[in-house]
């Protein structure tokens, strides 16, 4: 570790992509990691999308602004794996990850994760959706976004699978999903516009399904400005999910790459994301090891039961459906 640690410092930079810092606390994980080493974190497209991400790698070949680092919804990182756009790296707490969150050949894993929410402005919305089954209702005409276009956004793609699952869906038939986002906009209740934290902020999404650990982070933070933002994790339509990490194959920075995945697997890494909300990937094996920051781990939503995930088999065909049928869905 000292090697790769003096050869990134030699480096002095990292270039990453899409890393908004509101999202799972990447601004408390950028700012200790550059006073923690000395290592610049430059962001491009902070708002960027995990297919966003993929497009940059594949656009900016071996040129030096390239993302060193991507961060990607699983989906995404097996499609890049599969087209060789990364490089296998084995972080040191590779054995502990457990098998189902990472590539076996090293290419990528992932860090942290959390359940699809329903996020609502208390203040505009009455009474605050709690189910995918309460979006249909006709009071919230014009009021329902996702945080971005599900044939590009993991976010996105997420809150369709789980509104499949809380009708009548499965891991293996997401046309539900697509159905019931037909039938909100029938309806009038879809909204097109990207829920951003901006969007957000100004009403202009007062309701937005999207992760716990965003939502939860609006809350804190918009409470100061008037804001009351609700949060409920949709018991009719339980999704979870994580978040992967890769390195590019040509990053211009390899050894900064590889050392912030060190860094985000590493216990100041993970327990930083317990503060923003997110759900790390390591969280069993560091409370049975002693270094969870419980207090942080005690501010989580409860969940009933235990996260199930679809598999690669049925996340590709549930991609395709998705790519084939959003436009159609909602009239796009």
């Amino acid at each position: 570790m000292s090697k790769l640690i003096a050869a990134a410092k030699v480096e002095g930079a990292l270039n990453a992509i899409a890393l908004p810092r509101d999202w799972a606390n990447y601004g408390g994980l950028i700012d200790d990691f550059e006073k923690k080493y000395g290592i610049e974190v430059t962001v491009a497209d902070p708002q960027g999308s995990s297919q966003d991400e993929i497009d940059a790698i594949k656009k900016s070949g071996k040129s030096a602004d390239a993302p060193d680092v991507i961060d990607v919804g699983d989906t995404f990182a097996r499609s890049a794996a599969r087209q060789g756009l990364l490089a296998p790296y084995r972080v040191a707490a590779y054995d502990s990850i457990p098998d189902n969150q990472k590539d076996s050949e090293a290419r990528w894993y992932n860090n942290y994760g959390g359940y699809i929410s329903i996020g609502c402005d208390a203040n505009r919305v009455k009474p605050c959706p709690r189910t995918f089954g309460d979006l249909l209702d006709p009071r919230y005409k014009g009021k329902v976004s996702l945080d971005g276009d599900p044939t590009r956004s993991n976010t996105a793609f997420a809150g369709v699978y789980a509104a499949a699952l809380a009708n009548g869906g499965s891991f293996d038939d997401i046309r539900p999903g697509l159905d019931f986002f037909a039938e909100l906009n029938d309806r009038g209740n879809f909204n097109p516009v990207e829920s951003t934290s901006t969007a957000v902020e100004t009403g202009e999404t007062p309701i937005s399904i999207d992760w716990d650990y965003v939502n939860l982070d609006y809350s804190d933070r918009f409470r100061g400005k008037g804001l009351d933002w609700r949060v409920a994790i949709p018991f009719d339509g339980s999704f979870a999910q994580y978040y992967a990490l890769a390195v590019n194959m040509n990053a211009s920075h390899p050894a900064a790459a590889r050392l912030w995945q060190e860094y985000l697997f590493s216990a100041t890494g993970q327990n930083l994301r317990l503060k923003g909300y997110a759900r790390p990937v390591l969280m069993e094996t560091m409370r049975e090891d002693g270094t969870l920051d419980e207090d942080a781990a005690a501010k989580l939503p409860t969940v009933e039961g235990e996260p199930r995930f679809p598999t690669d088999a049925q996340l590709e065909k549930a991609r395709v459906t998705v790519d084939r049928g959003w436009a159609k869905a909602v009239g796009g």
